[in-house]
């Protein structure tokens, strides 16, 4: 059973149809997300006019990372994977109804959103964590980033395509229209799920000690891995610079450009062309690069996309800003990603990626707020600047650091 288990494996991945069942569910799962990112802050909007309740509604989205990550994590490791997945995303469609139901009856508020939005994100979250902990199970070592970027070029395809569709969608349409998209899709995704099968091998895994016990060993895991532990460290400061931008950018395009719906999705198709970029090259870049410098480097063009952010004085000029940091995030999550696959026992795997994803995840909510609360009195582009600086400061300490040379 397990030489033809990993005779399956080592097939070409699209003639592996667990992984074509993964691929085909990210392929729906990201099309329907994009309904709901562009949905929600604009509804938010509609019905607040305040940068503040948009941020805010960002930073609740994060929380599940801080709150749950490690729990996820250790719940990953203990039931099984395809089972999971299942679950939460039914929990997702159930989330996205109810959104629905209260928009058509006249009935949402605020704080509805906020809760069903952590619910939705918590849901989002530990499916995410089994998603990325399954791929070794169904595909080979040596196939990882060639198969962490092919989810993440299709995913980047729907990023290029979706914002632009939901935008003339919530042009044409209703928001409840637009939402009930991302409902199906859900749906979808539920059934492919369904079909995968998971080797029976996968489940050979060490007898669980407790609950704590196990968290416990998911952050000596990640602690005591120093290839793993430098770019989670980094990541924690990527993400501080990072939402510095995201928790206003669509106010400030809105409020501050002038632009509509259409062009706001437009905006996020023209970013997701960098990240489509990213992900078609970096399989031929990681074969002349080491992954650290390749790592490391992506930093440099986060510098340089958030410097343009700076002066961009329209929305499509965001757009190209975006794009050259879509191209440089893309690229160094797969890398990390990976890392992450191939540095890390399969039956610790889950419990790692919670406890890297929460470690990474502590600065979201705080830079979220203070740039919700920034937007509101001083000039957004300073923040912009901000960013820019924290980036090049992580570049510089990854440029002397020996993690540069190590993988």
């Amino acid at each position: 059973m397990k030489a033809i288990q990993i005779k399956e494996e080592n097939l070409s991945l699209w003639k592996n149809k667990n992984f074509l069942l993964l691929w085909g569910g990210n392929v729906i799962s990201s099309l329907g997300l994009q309904m709901y990112t562009i949905a929600i802050p604009l509804l938010i909007y509609e019905m607040s006019q305040s940068a503040i309740a948009m941020s805010a509604m960002r930073a609740v989205e994060f929380l599940p990372n801080i709150f749950i990550g490690m729990i996820a994590g250790v719940l990953v490791d203990r039931i099984n994977r395809k089972k999971m997945m299942q679950c939460t995303s039914l929990i997702q469609f159930i989330s996205i109804f109810a959104i629905i139901v209260l928009l058509l009856v006249n009935h949402l508020a605020l704080w509805h959103l906020y809760i069903f939005g952590f619910i939705l994100s918590s849901a989002g979250y530990t499916f995410g964590n089994a998603n990325h902990s399954i791929i070794p199970q169904i595909v080979a070592k040596e196939q990882l980033t060639s198969a962490n970027a092919k989810l993440s070029f299709v995913n980047t395809i729907i990023q290029t395509a979706g914002p632009g569709l939901a935008g003339a969608l919530l042009a044409l349409v209703s928001f409840t229209s637009t939402l009930s998209v991302y409902l199906v899709c859900l749906l979808l995704l539920f059934f492919c799920v369904q079909n995968i099968q998971l080797p029976t091998v996968a489940k050979e895994k060490p007898k669980s000690k407790g609950f704590w016990q196990d968290m416990k060993e998911g952050i000596a895991a990640l602690l005591q891995n120093k290839t793993l532990l430098t770019p989670t460290v980094t990541v924690l400061f990527v993400n501080l610079a990072s939402s510095l931008i995201i928790g206003v950018l669509i106010f400030y395009v809105t409020d501050k450009l002038g632009a509509t719906e259409m062009q706001i999705g437009l905006m996020f198709t023209i970013s997701a062309i960098g990240g489509l970029l990213g992900a078609s090259v970096v399989s031929q870049i990681r074969k002349r690069f080491g992954r650290g410098n390749i790592y490391t480097f992506c930093l440099l063009f986060d510098v340089v996309g958030v410097s343009c952010l700076i002066f961009a004085p329209s929305w499509w000029t965001v757009g190209i800003a975006l794009g050259i940091r879509t191209f440089s995030t893309t690229i160094s999550n797969i890398i990390y990603f990976t890392i992450r696959q191939e540095f890390t026992p399969n039956h610790l795997l889950g419990r790692v990626a919670g406890t890297s994803s929460m470690l990474m995840k502590l600065t979201l909510p705080f830079g979220l707020l203070l740039a919700g609360l920034w937007a509101e009195w001083l000039p957004i582009p300073i923040l912009f600047a901000i960013s820019a600086a924290i980036f090049l400061i992580l570049f510089i300490c990854l440029y002397i650091h020996p993690f540069r040379k190590l993988v």
